[in-house]
This record gives structure tokens, C-alpha cells and sequence, in this order.
């Protein structure tokens, strides 16, 4: 994924902040708690095609994203 779009892109439902998860492949929102998928270099920015995230990956992800810095 490109650096510079990784920087711009914003969630389309509630121009939140993404995530990206590299190995699998998806930007994730966690305002929304959705997944949106990657294809083949093109993030597929359509709500109709992002995943709801479990409640055990968006828990694992918030305390990720929260935990100090080591």
C-alpha cells in the first residue's frame, strides 16, 4: 500500500481514521467497527463491501492502538 494514500484515506461513513492491517490485508475503522478489504493494491472504500468487526478483533485492536508506547 502506498504510504501517501495511506495518509488521506479516511473511513467513507464516518471520515474517521483507518488502520491498515498489512497481513490481512484491510483498513479498518474502528469508530464503525468495519473492515474494509484491500484488492490487488485498491482499497475497496465501499461500506456495502467492508466487514463488521468481531468483538474480540475490535478489542484486541483498541487496546493496540491505546497501550503505551514500550
Amino acid at each position: 500500500m502506498d504510504k501517501q494514500l495511506l495518509e488521506i484515506l479516511v473511513c467513507p461513513v464516518c471520515k474517521g481514521e483507518l488502520i491498515y492491517l498489512r497481513e490481512q490485508q484491510e483498513l479498518v475503522c474502528l469508530a464503525d467497527k468495519l473492515a474494509y478489504p484491500i484488492r490487488d493494491d485498491i482499497p475497496v472504500m465501499l461500506e456495502s463491501e467492508a466487514r463488521k468487526l468481531s468483538l474480540d478483533e475490535y478489542d484486541a485492536l483498541h487496546k493496540r492502538r491505546t497501550a503505551p508506547a514500550a
